[in-house]
């Protein structure tokens, strides 16, 4: 018996018992819908996150206080001398923009509305180094700074929790911590990154932020960010700003009392998550194939001793056992590779309603089918059936005739 014969017997059988086959089918359907769907929401999450890292840039360095190493104590303070020795091309040529921040909750309201956020004391250059569009108005001046200025740049979502737009709102008064603040200007919108929302925070001056609302000293800073040249010398720029800080502190190698992390750092981060997230849904989803898997060898085992009288008439008219191997094996691979190609239209279907309910919440989430997840969708249903129909198959092909033909 050639394959295509056992093909279109294997089709004439099933299509003998439609509700059966249909019912055993369905369980392969729900099994790889689910997989496709899980494999594409997760993947659509990792495309979201790593691209809105992305978008900061991956010649951004961070600079914080503290090492991971336990042996160093008391670790000194990141200061604004810090970052304009850091700013210094002399001492640092591979970073063209260094802007300290510091940082903190506050409460802002407006006309009896309130909500609390995160303010951020920058400077002008940290438009540059972040990236910084602005919907309307203009960015926080070094005038604003030297005056030590009561002006804010709010974020689209502050923007609309307090006003109810994010449009129009540059000239109103608003309260930080009950002191009045003048809007400057409106951020662009940009979405969660995963970690923060740079749309719900708002910028002020950061001689402001120290003196009035985050009480820093003059001189400390939370964070340095600094910008390298580009992404191939973020390595070096890196080197220029420890070796610039150990002599600064007066800390020898191996014990420096800061950290630096590299945005390349933050994108491999989120990947990693990302994808074992991904794998994690993607294995979960895999159990309903699992389920189906046994529905159909079950299936297959009650279609064995149905057709024990047909078995045993084939064998004793010449059939030899691996022809009816073969005929099971085909009737379970049909059923897993007919609810395979279901399953796949099932699962880009789930991807869209989420997709669509996504869109429909300002939910900055879009699932991404690739032709891997289908492919392995497929490859693995049907070796699903494979699997499972084996032994109903063997079952089938070690019946002796006699005792076949015998069975009522």
């Amino acid at each position: 018996m050639d394959l295509w014969q056992s093909i279109l017997e294997a089709l004439a059988s099933l299509s003998s018992n439609k509700v059966r086959s249909g019912l055993t089918v369905l369980g392969i359907v729900i099994g790889v819908g689910a997989v496709i769907a899980m494999l594409a929401i997760g993947s659509g999450a990792q495309n979201t996150i790593t691209s809105s890292i992305s978008d900061i840039g991956t010649n951004l360095i961070f600079v914080m206080r503290g090492s991971v190493s336990e042996e160093v104590r008391n670790p000194k303070r990141l200061t604004y001398s810090d970052a304009m020795a850091i700013a210094d091309p002399f001492s640092a040529p591979s970073i063209i923009g260094v802007a300290p921040i510091i940082q903190g909750s506050i409460e802002v309201s407006f006309a009896g509305k309130s909500t609390f956020t995160t303010a951020i004391g920058v400077t002008p250059d940290y438009q540059s180094v972040r990236n910084v569009d602005l919907s309307e108005g203009e960015f926080i001046s070094e005038i604003n700074i030297l005056g030590r200025a009561a002006v804010v740049v709010l974020g689209p979502d502050v923007a609309e929790e307090l006003f109810g737009r994010s449009e129009g709102v540059v000239g109103e008064t608003i309260r930080i911590e009950g002191q009045p603040f003048r809007v400057v200007g409106v951020k662009a919108p940009l979405g969660s990154a995963g970690f923060q929302n740079p749309d719900d925070e708002v910028l002020v001056p950061m001689s402001t932020a120290q003196a009035r609302l985050l009480r820093r000293s003059r001189d400390s800073v939370d964070v340095i960010l600094a910008q390298a040249i580009n992404a191939e010398n973020v390595v070096t720029a890196s080197d220029e700003i420890a070796a610039i800080l150990r002599m600064r502190h007066r800390t020898p190698i191996g014990e420096d009392d800061f950290t630096i992390i590299t945005q390349e750092e933050f994108l491999e981060t989120a990947s990693a998550i990302t994808s074992v997230l991904t794998i994690f849904l993607g294995g979960i989803a895999g159990i309903s194939l699992l389920v189906g898997g046994i529905g159909i060898m079950n299936i297959m085992l009650v279609s064995v001793t149905e057709r024990t009288r047909e078995i045993g008439l084939r064998k004793a008219l010449g059939a030899r056992k691996k022809d009816i191997m073969l005929q099971f094996l085909t009737e379970s691979a049909l059923l897993s590779l007919i609810g395979g190609l279901i399953g796949i239209v099932l699962g880009w279907g789930l991807s869209s309603i989420v997709g669509a309910i996504a869109a429909a919440s300002e939910t900055d989430l879009t699932p991404a089918i690739g032709l891997d997840a289908v492919l392995l969708a497929t490859i693995f249903s049907t070796a699903v059936g494979l699997f499972f129909g084996i032994y109903p198959a063997k079952r089938a092909a070690d019946l002796e005739p006699v005792e076949a033909l015998r069975y009522q």
